[in-house]
């Protein structure tokens, strides 16, 4: 299925979020649809091939929220990073230097007001309502029509509260200065100041969520401007690497990033690949080596030969697989989408209840409220620039600033911003360790884990098996060069094994006249000047398929106590040709990874295609029980154990190759070792990238740590608004005479998203 990216402006808030994903939801051909606040972003599935995305995009638009395809070229995206950087929040800080200038006359009128400045025209009211007016039609202007605008749509959002508030105290200024006999008090400072702090907020907020996606800027950062490409006649040249083609040569010089992914084909050198793959100790480069894109040249000149450029490159399918699990929220944030979606009109109705019940009813309850409490969070003895509601001597005055402070405390933001903040962080942590999510909804489910499948061969070893030694009653060398030309076709690691050593003798290979592959068994067909069916497989394949095992290479191989050892047996027709014996050394890393797993309280499996005695005997080096380990098992038989485990258990099943891919794709979580093939990474839900086991670990304590920070930022935006929204509507006036203005409540509005982004920030 089709997938399509947006890149979408103008969202604020988790009821923004809430509104785009009913847009897409409703929009016909669409489906698992997901938005993401924090990287303005929307991924949605095409179904059944009807689709009309000119259609979305205008609907969008006509919503607020105009968007466009997100691109997939690699140069753009580096191109856009270097503008991103150069104007970084200069239009945004431009903004908040005005309303802040704003704010400071404002100040200054009250030290007129009060006497500190010998200065009238700071401390007249018609300058004051200049500055709310300024204000308004400038730093806040955008604000205020994008609120009105998602108010006059039915779709209000954290844009429509600030609107409302801050032209409900403008408006309310307004009418006490053209119509003094209302009896309205005159707060101009308060829109001024509203406007401020929330710029503010929203502009530290921007810089705090930039800081929690800047492992993809890091990334774009590895991709050099320029290479060197070497000419007809051998000389280089300097170059754009976006001109680079496959199939050019060129010239890496020491302390140079490689520009594309390469082949040596002369010299060699230390690789430093931290980047890419987390692995932290440089690799040896030497000819016929691949070099990824974005590798750093330590120490010597290489000559290399282009392989792929461009979005074709690791780095840039690295790249789009971040950006991916990013615009992806996990199941834990669709709760607070849906809340947020509707949070908006909540408290526009706990607005207006609070002004009505402060208004109509509260003196009938509290008779002598206002002459016992004529104080506020901020005091002045100023008459004509009060704040909102400051020494408010008519219920009308209380039931105003109490409802204007309802509606700017509200922070759906927060809510919006409390998983996608976490999960940018963590994706980002992670890839730096060489372990890659496909997606948030991937780290929650790690984070359940408690049951893990490892495959034994190319995932608990090195999967680089070697021919270890033969047994054979004649001619051992007839017995490779028979076994390795059947296995010419096949990718198997142990079919590796035996062409490296035929080639290593220098036997010559027989051509393949028909060849049929057994899933989990072997490989069986016919050979030019070979008289007869061959079989290449597992001894018990062999002998269901009717081979003879009675001669003396059977009894030499009983006789050897050969545990370590994968035993490949040959034949010719019914007649067994010998048995081949190929090792395989584990991973230098798995005894240590396989022990920090086992204190973490997790059950750990190995189910393995090979033979008992050697399951077993890796049973044994890695501490695990015996009823843990599972031998002779075929693809479907994995499945069925795999099946049986996921009733009770969530389950990881740890890969590297062809033979693992269902199991991957059948387990709760399929974790492929990046060194492994390509079925076997499309199929899992992470890859750990290089050769290395001990990201798994790491991989599955950060998922954990993730979700409590997600839980712990929930618990922050839903506490904070529980507790905000009561104390904006005066809860505790009545007993304790405490009122929170609404420019205190911006400030905590701003606070509140802060807070969260900081949070996520703090993940380890």
């Amino acid at each position: 299925m089709k997938s399509i990216q947006l890149n979408i402006s103008g969202m604020k808030c988790g009821g923004c979020v809430q509104t785009v994903e009913q847009i897409l939801q409703n929009s016909e051909g669409t489906d698992n649809v997901s938005v993401n606040l924090l990287t303005e972003s929307a991924y949605f599935d095409i179904k059944d091939g009807q689709l009309n995305i000119d259609d979305i995009l205008h609907n969008l638009k006509n919503n607020g929220f105009p968007s466009e395809i997100y691109s997939n070229d690699f140069s753009e995206k580096i191109n856009k990073a270097a503008l991103v950087k150069k104007n970084l929040w200069f239009k945004e800080w431009k903004k908040l230097n005005f309303a802040f200038l704003l704010l400071l006359f404002s100040v200054l009128g009250h030290l007129a007001e009060g006497g500190f400045i010998r200065l009238p025209i700071l401390g007249n009211i018609y300058f004051h309502a200049a500055l709310a007016t300024t204000a308004l039609l400038f730093p806040g202007r955008s604000i205020i029509l994008n609120g009105f605008n998602s108010f006059f749509k039915n779709r209000p959002n954290m844009d429509t509260l600030v609107a409302l508030g801050v032209t409900s105290a403008y408006s309310t200024s307004l009418l006490s200065l053209i119509f003094p006999s209302t009896g309205f008090p005159c707060f101009f400072n308060e829109p001024v100041m509203l406007l401020g702090f929330i710029i503010l907020g929203r502009f530290l907020e921007d810089r705090a969520k930039y800081q929690t996606g800047n492992s993809i800027g890091e990334l774009l950062d590895l991709q050099p401007d320029t290479a060197y490409i070497i000419d007809s006649n051998g000389k280089s040249k300097e170059v754009r690497v976006n001109t680079l083609a496959p199939g050019d040569k060129i010239q890496v010089l020491a302390g140079d990033r490689v520009p594309a992914d390469c082949l040596v084909i002369e010299g060699n050198s230390l690789i430093d690949v931290s980047h890419i793959t987390g692995e932290s100790k440089p690799i040896q480069a030497d000819i016929g080596e691949n070099l990824l894109n974005g590798s750093l040249n330590l120490n010597s000149t290489l000559k290399l030969k282009v392989i792929k450029v461009g979005a074709e490159t690791s780095l840039a399918k690295l790249v789009n697989l971040i950006e991916s699990t990013q615009s992806q929220n996990p199941p834990i944030q669709r709760l607070a989408d849906q809340i947020a979606g509707k949070f908006t009109y909540f408290v526009l109705f706990t607005s207006l209840t609070s002004f009505f019940f402060w208004w109509k009813i509260a003196l009938k309850l509290w008779p002598n409220l206002l002459n016992e409490h004529n104080h506020a969070l901020i005091t002045s003895s100023h008459t004509l620039h009060n704040s909102l509601g400051l020494h408010a001597d008519t219920s009308l005055n209380l039931a105003i600033q109490l409802s204007i402070a309802v509606l700017v405390i509200a922070c759906p933001c927060a809510l919006g911003l409390a998983t996608p903040t976490v999960i940018t962080v963590a994706s980002g942590k992670a890839a730096k360790k060489g372990i890659l999510f496909k997606g948030g909804d991937k780290i929650e489910i790690a984070s359940k884990i408690d049951t893990i499948i490892f495959d034994k061969t190319g995932t608990l070893t090195k999967g680089l098996p070697f021919v270890v030694d033969y047994k054979c009653s004649s001619n051992n060398k007839f017995l490779l060069q028979v076994s390795a030309s059947l296995e010419q076709e096949s990718r198997h690691p142990i079919a590796s094994a035996l062409i490296r050593e035929a080639e290593d003798q220098q036997l010559n290979f027989l051509k393949i006249k028909k060849i049929s592959n057994e899933t989990g068994k072997g490989i069986s067909g016919e050979l030019e000047s070979i008289d007869g069916e061959v079989k290449v497989g597992n001894i018990k394949w062999l002998k269901e398929s009717g081979v003879n095992f009675d001669k003396g290479a059977n009894h030499a191989l009983i006789s050897d106590e050969i545990k370590q050892q994968t035993i490949i047996g040959v034949s010719i027709n019914d007649s067994l040709l010998g048995f081949i014996l190929v090792g395989d050394s584990l991973r230098e890393d798995t005894k240590v990874s396989i022990d920090k797993l086992q204190k973490e309280d997790l059950d750990l499996y190995i189910f393995s295609g090979d033979r008992k005695e050697t399951v077993l005997e890796i049973g044994r080096i890695l501490d695990f029980e015996k009823a843990s380990l599972k031998w002779s098992l075929l693809p479907h038989q994995k499945l069925r154990n795999i099946e049986r485990l996921k009733d009770q258990h969530k389950v990881a099943m740890v890969g590297d190759g062809i033979n693992d891919a269902p199991a991957l794709a059948a387990s709760d979580l399929g974790i492929a070792v990046g060194s492994g093939t390509q079925i076997a990474k499309a199929n899992a839900d992470v890859v750990l990238m290089g050769d290395k086991l001990n990201g798994l670990h790491y991989g599955l304590i950060l998922a954990k740590k993730t979700i409590n920070k997600i839980r712990q930022n929930l618990f922050w935006a839903f506490g904070y608004n529980l507790i905000a929204i009561p104390l904006a509507a005066g809860v505790l006036y009545p007993k304790f005479g405490i009122l929170l203005s609404p420019s205190i409540a911006a400030l905590l509005m701003a606070v509140s998203s802060i807070t969260v982004v900081l949070n996520a920030l703090s993940l380890e």
